[in-house]
């Protein structure tokens, strides 16, 4: 045999030995992969959110990431080879770091574990208050949600009016799926808000005409006053009573000039717009003579006739209907009997006066 092709032979022997040997030790380790791979020992449990439509290489970085596994790559490969893709549902999972990549993939091909969070908003909070409320759920974080319900864009996509969402996020108790995101949560409220609000226009749809007629308002308009109501009493027989009231100062002659005089516009102008005025920036929770005469503030119904420029709070269901069903009367005034209690109306301001010095002045309130 010539020296030339015994060297050739010899080579051949090596090159097959060692790719036989590199074919065994790659089948050892895909082999043993799915079963021993485990990131660690640790057996906390970890919480992971599928976003909505994320792919699923998007998916092994989330894993990645949150250290449930370890080389993507292979993890990926050997995904194709065991099922392919696999199709995973939005939504949380919980996952272990002592999980091998079998036990991971049955975790994603089983779905989300749906866990629903329960969420109470009363009536008449405003979205400061709401935000609050909905981060302390664990629905997300208060800046998120602060962001998108200012956000001019998100507050035009659902069809509300005003630079906010003030007013549209419907008072109720609610149950959202773990991981849901704050646009899904906030979507959600508004909705609910919208079909309550137009369940109560078909029920009196000749009210609701008359309120267009005589005040030109529309349903933006009727909300606002809905916040009003809801802010100035929390006694349910006397929001119909309220909403006459103040629809009594807006319609009747005499009554000049047009301001509807409700301390909560005030509060709300001091603590809730970005932007603020001087006297507000002074106030540290109660009412004082610079806030009453505060023209700066453009929630002052005080010092500004008519509506205030968009809701104070989210109203129930009760307050938006008192708009369109208010109870007749010629009353023009009302003081609070005692803090947060009923309230003692008047016709004219000599009667008002007097009940102020009976409910307010002697006992010094």
């Amino acid at each position: 045999m010539k020296k030339s092709s015994y060297i050739a032979i010899s080579i051949t022997i090596a090159t097959f030995a060692v790719l036989s040997i590199a074919s065994y030790k790659i089948f050892s380790f895909f082999y043993a992969y799915p079963d021993k791979s485990a990131v660690s020992n640790d057996e906390t449990e970890i919480s992971v959110v599928v976003p909505s439509g994320a792919s699923f290489n998007k998916i092994i970085n989330i894993l990645h990431e949150n250290k449930i596994i370890t080389k993507p790559l292979v993890f990926r490969l050997y995904t194709m080879m065991k099922t392919g893709d696999i199709k995973v549902q939005k939504g949380p999972y919980k996952f272990r770091r002592n999980m091998t990549p079998k036990e991971v993939i049955k975790v994603l091909k089983a779905g989300p574990k749906i866990t629903l969070l329960s969420v109470t908003v009363p009536e008449g909070k405003n979205i400061i208050e709401v935000s609050r409320i909905l981060e302390k759920a664990g629905l997300g974080k208060y800046d998120d949600f602060m962001a998108l319900i200012r956000s001019g864009d998100f507050v035009s996509k659902l069809g509300a009016k005003g630079p906010n969402l003030e007013g549209y996020l419907m008072p109720e108790t609610y149950r959202f799926r773990e991981g849901s995101s704050p646009e899904e949560v906030l979507t959600h409220m508004v909705k609910l808000q919208f079909r309550v609000w137009n369940s109560l226009k078909k029920k009196h749809q000749k009210e609701f005409r008359k309120l267009q007629s005589q005040l030109k308002w529309n349903s933006h308009d009727m909300l606002i006053m809905a916040s009003l109501v809801e802010k100035e009493t929390g006694v349910k027989k006397e929001r119909p009573l309220i909403s006459g009231v103040f629809l009594n100062r807006l319609l009747f002659e005499g009554f000049k000039p047009k301001y509807l005089q409700t301390d909560p516009t005030i509060i709300y102008g001091c603590t809730v717009p970005l932007v603020k005025s001087e006297a507000c920036k002074k106030f540290t929770g109660r009412i004082r003579t610079i806030h009453l005469r505060d023209k700066d503030n453009v929630y002052n119904t005080y010092t500004h006739t008519g509506l205030p420029p968009g809701p104070i709070c989210s109203p129930g269901k009760a307050a938006m209907e008192s708009v369109l069903k208010p109870e007749v009367s010629r009353y023009l005034y009302f003081v609070a009997k005692t803090p947060g209690g009923e309230h003692y109306f008047s016709e004219t301001v000599n009667e008002h006066e007097k009940a102020v010095d009976r409910y307010i002045r002697k006992k010094g309130i």
